[in-house]
């Protein structure tokens, strides 16, 4: 009788495990389907939510100077950062394009190009002087000979300029739907703002508001005191670059901007504009261009600390080393999800301790 009532109650629990394994299965199924089906919307989505988030302040502000207008204020401001994007993109576009005619205009009939020869000042750099006026002056009189000496360099670099091309020109995309997401998201501030409690309320219990109020505050932060110090800087200088007359002046300043997100700072592309403009334009010029690029390259400096710790109680060094290794780890989108993500690991690790 025992040994009847043994091999039941095994048979029960075998049968109950197997249906609890097929539910199971099922559900990831279901779950890795979903994810499949959605996971070309994923980047835009979490830039969209990101973007809304960041920009809600100023569609309150724009919400209220229309008397209370959610609809219409997210519609003006959704338009004025697709101009912001789209108006660096077209400069740049054009600039592109003038270099392509005045490469075409120093094109000879057959085919080769005419490089005028290097000035003698050149000579006395530091460093690299002495080879890069040998090189210039050899392309000047031979530039089939000069080329094949930098053949497999010229490769990678274009291999490498293709590739980030291409990789810009879809980001561009993605990041112009993120803004339409993000304006569809604005005039929903309350009921997402439920959601993302609700979330926090099921992760961390009573600590949920401080943990919602931290990422709030955490892309906030991250948006003004890297991307805004990083557009700014890049206006400055790109303004610089058009006053001076510095051929492509636009492509210059989408460097400084690509460098200043990715901290690696914009002197890195100011210095070499300050030697051309020493070599090439008057001393008026260069000396007034050297004269701005010193509190422009440097301005980082001053505004980035403050902007980034404002308002958020976290150690700054640790939103930093977030927005750094999240960029480093999954690009620009990493500047935030990464800040987040470490901040609100140290709040949480740090009320852990506390308990």
């Amino acid at each position: 009788m025992t040994n009847s009532s043994s091999s039941l109650d095994n048979s029960a629990f075998i049968e109950r495990t197997l249906e609890a394994a097929i539910r199971i299965g099922l559900v990831f199924l279901l779950i890795a389907w979903c994810f499949t089906i959605v996971r070309p919307f994923i980047t835009p989505i979490i830039w969209g939510i990101i973007i809304a988030v960041a920009a809600y302040p100023g569609h309150k502000w724009v919400q209220a100077m229309l008397g209370g207008r959610p609809r219409l204020a997210a519609t003006l401001v959704t338009l004025l950062m697709l101009v912001i994007v789209i108006a660096p993109t077209v400069m740049l576009s054009g600039t592109l394009v003038d270099t392509i005619k005045l490469l075409a205009v120093d094109l000879n009939d057959d085919g080769t190009l005419t490089i005028p020869p290097p000035p003698d000042s050149i000579m006395g750099w530091p460093l690299i002087g002495e080879q890069l006026h040998s090189f210039w002056n050899l392309a000047s009189e031979n530039i089939q000979a000069a080329l094949s000496q930098i053949g497999p360099q010229i490769k990678v670099v274009g291999t490498w300029l293709l590739a980030t091309a291409a990789g810009a020109g879809f980001g561009i995309l993605q990041f112009v739907f993120a803004i339409i997401i993000a304006g569809v998201l604005m005039p929903c501030a309350d009921g997402g703002n439920r959601a993302a409690h609700a979330i926090a309320a099921r992760l961390a219990g009573k600590q949920h508001t401080d943990l919602v109020e931290l990422a709030k505050k955490t892309i906030r932060s991250v948006a003004s005191g890297i991307l805004g110090v990083a557009l700014i800087q890049s206006l400055l200088a790109g303004l610089g670059f058009m006053v001076a007359g510095v051929p492509g002046a636009g492509f210059w300043a989408l460097l400084c901007l690509l460098f200043g997100v990715a901290q690696i700072g914009i002197i890195v592309v100011l210095v070499p504009v300050i030697i051309y403009l020493f070599n090439t334009a008057d001393t008026v010029t260069a000396v007034g261009f050297l004269i701005w690029s010193i509190p422009v390259g440097l301005i980082d400096n001053i505004l980035k600390p403050i902007l980034l710790a404002r308002g958020v109680k976290t150690p700054m060094v640790i939103i930093f080393m977030g927005a750094i290794g999240g960029f480093l780890a999954s690009g620009i989108i990493g500047l935030f999800v990464g800040a987040v993500v470490l901040a609100l690991s140290y709040e949480l690790f740090m009320l852990w301790l506390n308990e």
